[in-house]
């Protein structure tokens, strides 16, 4: 597989790039463009007219009514827009030979992500999905550390994704919203993913769609996942946690740090159980911060450049929607569904 990328003698050109959606998510992508020395944002697309001027001021460029407007004048697209659009925006752009960064989840339906994928490949264009939490530094620090055995062998994995209802929501549920990050991270970190059960419910009755739901993964190495997300929680939380064989490890994806901690027993008085002497050693690894979404974005235009796969692909994104949709077959169902 070859991807089709922009070389001036020998040294990348500044990618063109259009941001289509002006929510909460595509005004940061427009920022964040806006900070990179090798991106030209050239436009802002809203179906609303006056936002999208509003923020294309801000961010000293064009805006745009009409997607297909923006996408002849570029070379990507960042797409921010409502899930059930993603299909229709992603192969407008694809066959237009532009390069694509979709929000997640990528798509609507299985089927749409699977045409994306393969309009991708057959063009030879980078599709990456905006699953920002693949780039958090913390992220990076555990698979790695994994990959090195750092930790011993991953057991099972646990998180939690709460906080209170996002205003920013509307066509999706806490499942495709906040469960698919946690999804894909897993899947990441632990491998393919062979069945889902979920248990998921609506206690908000001013939402149609599910928000809270418990997930348990089973993944094919043996390793068991257990999601919990809600918008019903009063403060943000956003942590997972690893049992491993050597280590047991805690992330926290808003202070971007690690902690690793191990324990042994001492010589036990077995006349004496209340006072088990055990050594106990943690270690909490601060990061540098770096903004996950600028590390997304400049992912994407390495791939671009680099004519390589990027940290979240297309491919990733399908998979994590596959594995999303699982959990609400089983929260409906009742049933554990095989993938």
């Amino acid at each position: 597989m070859y991807l089709r990328i922009t070389i001036c003698l020998g040294c990348f050109d500044m990618i063109k790039i259009g941001v289509i959606g002006t929510g909460s998510m595509g005004k940061n992508h427009a920022r964040v463009c806006s900070e990179l020395h090798d991106v030209e944002l050239v436009g802002i697309c809203d179906v609303d007219k006056s936002t999208a001027k509003i923020v294309a001021e801000r961010f000293h460029t064009q805006a745009y009514t009409s997607y297909q407007d923006l996408i002849s004048k570029v070379d990507a697209v960042i797409i921010a827009t409502p899930t059930s659009t993603h299909f229709d925006i992603s192969t407008k752009a694809l066959s237009s030979g532009k390069h694509v960064l979709v929000e997640k989840p990528i798509s609507d339906t299985i089927k749409n992500a699977q045409e994306m994928v393969k309009k991708a490949e057959a063009e030879h264009l980078v599709l990456a999905t905006g699953h920002i939490e693949r780039h958090n530094p913390a992220v990076a620090f555990v698979k790695e550390g994994i990959q090195k055995n750092r930790f011993g062998d991953v057991i099972s994995l646990s998180s939690q994704r709460v906080s209170n209802l996002p205003g920013r929501i509307r066509d999706v549920g806490v499942i495709l919203d906040f469960g698919v990050h946690d999804i894909d991270v897993m899947r990441f970190l632990s491998g393919e993913v062979l069945s889902v059960y979920a248990k998921a419910g609506v206690y908000t009755k001013k939402i149609q769609y599910e928000d809270h739901a418990t997930i348990l993964l089973n993944f094919e190495n043996d390793v068991c996942g257990v999601i919990e997300v809600n918008w019903l929680t009063p403060i943000k939380i956003r942590k997972i946690f690893l049992t491993c064989s050597e280590q047991f490890v805690e992330m926290d994806y808003i202070d971007q740090s690690v902690t690793v901690s191990s324990s042994r027993f001492k010589a036990v008085d077995e006349m004496d159980l209340y006072h088990v002497p055990m050594q106990f050693t943690s270690s909490h690894i601060g990061l540098e911060r770096k903004e996950p979404l600028k590390n997304e974005i400049q992912d994407f235009i390495q791939a671009i450049n680099a004519h390589k796969k990027p940290l979240a692909s297309g491919y990733d994104g399908l998979m994590a929607l596959r594995i999303a949709q699982g959990a609400l077959q089983s929260y409906k169902t009742g049933d554990v569904v095989r993938l």
